[in-house]
């Protein structure tokens, strides 16, 4: 099975390599194909609206007869974790610290992490609740740190939810021992903590999957893109999330005019044998520079015979 035909792709890459294109085509494709695909972007700065011309937004979008698309709000998701955050603590807390909790909570959503957190969590709903609802999910990530950042996410709020557990697990064992006879305890919040480990759990079983989930790379044949994508491969093995294929993109063509494009052509060449080199593991798809920017859907079907 190639990356193309998992169940959830995700795509990433430096900044301006072409990865919303790539993954738009690579929908487009599966879409064309009979699948139903729902193409997600989860860059703040998104591309999907001006790619298929077509208003997006946050909430999920028929684009074509199998293709759908998400564009998700940062600003948007943060503030629906805040008040469901807010939901789960009614009832937790005395009402005469409801008030002082929530002003606490507020002032977290301007806090460092709020958004990958919230960006997080509807990602986990995505996967774990939308996903049945497609053949296929793909998704256009943000600049390359962001998006080690949120897959790493997993694994590292896996630990410290652990840790909160733990933590829990022995207060309550405490105060049924001093206070309730020895009884256990009800503790709404433990609850709430044991299922979002479980939630957790299941997120990373999936994207550790190969059967399931494919990690695609975008960069073109320059010096920085190709640095860039050797250390992220790198961050991401730790995790145990392999990158087993790259798109090239933006390769002159062969029949390149004028002196100035030879020239370029053949400094071009160096990167691309070190491309071949370097990435000996991974499966390496080259995409053309086109004479004109990927600005309609006949562009789109252009790009897509590529995968």
């Amino acid at each position: 099975m190639t990356e193309m035909e998992k169940k959830i792709i995700f795509i990433g890459g430096k900044g301006g390599v072409g990865k919303s294109t790539s993954a738009a085509a690579i929908a487009w494709k599966s879409s064309a194909n009979g699948y139903k695909t729902l193409l997600i972007s989860t860059d703040p700065a998104h591309n999907l609206g001006d790619i298929f011309d077509k208003k997006i937004g946050g909430d999920i979008r028929k684009v074509t007869e199998q293709l759908y698309a998400l564009e998700i709000d940062p600003e948007k998701e943060t503030e629906n974790y805040i008040q469901g955050v807010k939901q789960n603590m009614k009832g937790m807390v005395q009402s005469t610290m409801v008030e002082e909790v929530n002003r606490q909570l507020d002032t977290a959503k301007a806090s460092p992490g709020a958004g990958e957190a919230a960006l997080f969590d509807k990602l986990i709903t995505i996967i774990l609740e939308e996903g049945n609802q497609f053949d296929q999910l793909i998704f256009d990530t943000a600049p390359t740190g962001h998006t080690i950042r949120l897959l790493s996410l997993p694994e590292l709020m896996g630990v410290w939810i652990d840790g909160l557990l733990q933590k829990r697990q022995k207060t309550n064992e405490n105060y049924s021992q001093l206070l309730n006879d020895g009884e256990p305890v009800e503790d709404p919040i433990y609850d709430v903590l044991k299922k979002r480990q479980e939630r957790f759990i299941e997120v990373r079983k999936i994207l550790l999957d190969l059967k399931q989930t494919g990690f695609i790379f975008v960069l073109n044949p320059e010096r920085l893109p190709i640095l860039e994508t050797e250390k992220a491969i790198e961050l991401l093995d730790k995790y145990h999330l392999q990158v087993r294929t790259l798109i090239v993109n933006k390769v002159l063509p062969d029949d390149v005019d004028g002196n100035f494009f030879k020239k370029r052509k053949e400094h071009e060449q160096k990167y691309i044998e070190k491309i071949t080199s370097l990435f000996t593991d991974q499966q390496l798809i080259y995409i053309p520079m086109f004479s004109h920017d990927i600005m309609n859907k006949h562009q789109l079907v252009r790009v897509s015979k590529y995968f």
